[in-house]
């Protein structure tokens, strides 16, 4: 089972930085990001899925519930998140800017 290349590794961080603490719904992960459509939201969710990043588990309920969580490759990407959010809060207190972190 060849893994293809992610489509879009830019939108990895996000989602996986708002996936690290633990499993989310659908509408709380839409929530937590702010400004993106369902369609993008559910394009990058699948993306990470097909690259074994993500883990989606469906509940036969009414209403559809369905929930993210990061597998254990998607876990090992901490460390990496981690040392970019430190180099950005870096740059930015570097250059007089607020790092909004808090």
């Amino acid at each position: 089972n060849q893994r293809r290349k992610c489509d879009s590794l830019g939108d990895v961080p996000p989602l996986a930085v708002k996936l690290m603490p633990g499993t989310k719904r659908f509408g709380e992960l839409k929530k937590s990001i702010g400004n993106v459509s369902q369609k993008v939201l559910t394009a990058q969710l699948r993306d990470m899925e097909e690259n074994g990043l993500v883990s989606r588990k469906a509940y036969a309920e009414v209403p559809p519930r369905v929930e993210y969580s990061l597998t254990e490759l998607g876990r090992s990407l901490k460390p990496i998140l981690d040392a970019m959010q430190d180099w950005g809060e870096g740059y930015k207190a570097q250059n007089g800017q607020s790092t909004g972190r808090g």
